[in-house]
């Protein structure tokens, strides 16, 4: 994995949020650390997708996020870390969604949904879902389908502890046996239990450094 930055800039009005004038990250855990208000999340969602921004963001110097929108979006994987959905659909209605658009493989979300003892209510609307029961939705449905790339923001909140440990054990899954690499927004360390060493990117003053 390789993600290019190449006169990336972000504003809301006139106001300037972020400006990455050229920038690479090779593969691997990146833990993007930043003030409130700094514009983490607004990167991620850049880096997803979901925002128009100036510039290029690239992935493997092949797939621009603007210009090929659809293959890119299935190589990237986005968790938000306040996740809204619709109230009326229920989790399985979601797996079922993002299986589809993600090419997942059959049966792929079970290992998931077990792992994070899911499957009492994962056939509810989402509206009865209290916070954490939305966060755990929102991680399985970032590592569905073969992505190349998973943003995670602010993974670790409203999350218990044997969750937190489960979501540990995927990361280091994927990033080990699969090549996955990450970006996960948090203002607490990252703790993996195996000692996976992790690179450190700094967002502040308006732009996006490695720390």
């Amino acid at each position: 994995m390789q993600l290019s930055f190449t006169n990336y800039r972000k504003a809301f009005g006139a106001v300037e949020v972020l400006n990455i004038n050229d920038l690479t990250l090779e593969s691997g855990i990146y833990w993007v650390k930043g003030e409130n208000g700094s514009g983490k999340s607004t990167l991620f969602k850049s880096i997803a997708g979901i925002i128009d921004f100036d510039g290029n963001i690239e992935l493997n110097k092949s797939l621009n996020s603007q210009k090929q929108t659809v293959e890119f979006r299935k190589m990237v994987n986005f968790a938000e870390a306040e996740p809204l959905f619709p109230e009326f659909l229920t989790g399985k209605d979601l797996i079922n969604l993002f299986s589809e658009a993600k090419n997942a493989p059959p049966s792929q979300s079970e290992f998931y949904l077990n792992d994070m003892k899911m499957q009492t209510y994962i056939n509810e609307p989402v509206g009865a879902y209290s916070s954490g029961m939305l966060k755990k939705l929102s991680i399985v449905l970032a590592f569905l389908g073969k992505p190349q790339l998973i943003l995670l923001d602010e993974p670790l909140i409203t999350l218990d502890t044997y969750s937190l440990k489960i979501l540990y054990k995927w990361i280091e899954k994927k990033f080990v046996e699969d090549g996955v690499s990450f970006l996960i927004s948090s203002h607490q360390p990252l703790g993996f239990d195996s000692g996976i060493a992790t690179k450190t990117l700094l967002v502040e003053n308006r732009t996006l450094n490695f720390a």
